[in-house]
């Protein structure tokens, strides 16, 4: 009697299970990231989500068929969360599908090329469905850096001049001169600029022993860390890491965009400007296409302890890790693509794998020289943690032909170091020091011509 109860209990446990997997997971959350690059809609579960797409050219929408899940509160939040100036989305409506589950109709500004894939759980993620949409011709960044930086001209603070390095003859780029005009500067040296020009020999202008300076945009890239789906560190207060590193880049960005450099106008270009994430080879990628001069990625220090403090500035390495710390740090910040989420299944992902595993010699001397200008003037404003440049894999750094540093600019994990980085006074403080590193850098390695020139 006891072993049929059992089997009939059994039963009822097989029949509540069937019921629950027919009735699927249940959404959680909804997130909607926009950008300039993609706009990415993010639906979070406490189960792997089934879906299908299909895209319609006209009107431009894209319809996603969710199976198995009832609509709930959760998942109607998605209709609010579309903004008026997201590049991509126009509005988002759901609604219940055939034969069961849920329909999402994504009405589109443009036409796009969507990637929708799933992530298995990660960190405080459950399960997410992820739909990125791209546009289908990407825009050039460095001609749109370049009009921007003319368009700018007129409006920005009067440029900061630093002092140019001994026997420095700059070459003649046109297009360089025209953009260093764009830049404000008082009217008497406007005025003269140009009858200097003119007496000056043209033999001159075409002696140019190498390396030597030239007159053209300096280009800056600066790579707040983690962003949109990876929060990054968090901090004993809530202070998110991706917020305050972004704070901090656009007070370096405004600095740089102010400076010019032995007649050499700098311009900043920003990996992210926004909340929204951007995968590591692309970070480097967006460098490489806009041929920048220095990668500057900025991010804030998490340990184990709160005990931890100090600004710490990274190098890449060809071969091991300059220490245990270095290498853990490594690591953890190249899983960010995992939290943020990465559609492995694109063919970005063999150029991926083929970009971060090139690396030169000379990139890594010059980006040493940079780490060690960098912690040079950091050190004056705060603590550091280590006072050499340390050197480890990051992924973000592998740019072959870009000197690029890593610099923590602090430990957030730190209750007193978190409550410094959210402060107004040590960001600005922050932002001079990297500049001023930048600068001296720039005083004792200036920028060399392009082969394609801006």
């Amino acid at each position: 009697m006891k072993r049929r109860d059992l089997v009939r209990g059994g039963t009822l446990v097989l029949l509540l299970g069937a019921q629950q997997i027919a009735r699927g997971a249940t959404i959680l959350a909804v997130r909607v990231w926009p950008a300039p690059d993609y706009t990415r809609v993010t639906i979070e579960s406490d189960g792997l989500l089934v879906s299908t797409q299909v895209v319609v050219p006209d009107p431009p929408r894209l319809a996603v068929d969710i199976d198995g899940i009832e609509l709930n509160p959760a998942l109607r939040e998605l209709v609010a969360k579309v903004k008026a100036d997201d590049p991509f989305i126009a509005g988002i409506r759901v609604g219940k599908g055939a034969p069961s589950g849920v329909r999402l109709v994504i009405d589109l500004k443009q036409a796009a090329l969507p990637q929708v894939f799933n992530l298995p759980p990660v960190a405080a993620y459950q399960h997410r469905l992820v739909v990125d949409l791209y546009p289908r011709k990407a825009t050039d960044p460095l001609e749109e850096l370049i009009a921007q930086r003319m368009k700018d001209g007129a409006s920005q603070r009067p440029a900061v001049p630093v002092a140019p390095p001994p026997a420095a003859a700059p070459a003649a780029d046109p297009l360089g001169e025209l953009i260093a005009k764009q830049a404000q500067r008082p009217a008497s040296a406007a005025a003269a600029a140009p009858a200097a020009e003119a007496r000056r020999p043209q033999a001159q202008a075409r002696a140019v022993p190498a390396p030597q300076p030239t007159d053209r945009l300096i280009i800056i890239a600066l790579d707040p860390g983690h962003g949109g789906e990876d929060p990054g560190a968090i901090g004993p207060s809530g202070t998110r890491e991706k917020d305050v590193v972004l704070q901090i880049a656009h007070r370096l960005q405004e600095r740089i965009n102010a400076t010019v450099v032995n007649g050499n106008p700098m311009r900043a270009y920003m990996t992210r400007d926004a909340d929204f994430f951007v995968p590591l080879h692309q970070r480097v990628q967006k460098a490489r296409r806009v041929q920048a001069d220095l990668f500057v990625s900025i991010h804030a220090d998490a340990f184990f302890t709160p005990a931890a403090r100090g600004a710490s500035v990274f190098a890449l390495s060809q071969g091991g890790a300059s220490s245990s710390a270095a290498r853990w740090m490594a690591d953890k910040e190249n899983r960010a693509d995992l939290i943020g989420g990465v559609n492995v299944k694109t063919q970005d992902a063999h150029v991926a794998r083929a970009l971060l595993d090139m690396s030169t010699t000379a990139q890594i001397n010059d980006s040493l020289k940079l780490g060690g200008a960098l912690l040079g003037e950091i050190g004056n404003v705060g603590r550091l943690h280590k006072r050499n440049v340390e050197q480890a894999g990051f992924a973000v750094l592998k740019a072959p032909d870009i000197p690029s540093v890593l610099v923590e600019t602090a430990f957030i994990s730190n209750p007193e170091e978190e409550a410094r980085l959210r402060s107004d006074e040590y960001q600005e403080q922050l932002a001079d020091a990297i500049m001023r590193g930048i600068n001296r850098y720039f005083q004792k390695n200036p920028p060399l011509a392009r082969n394609r020139p801006v």
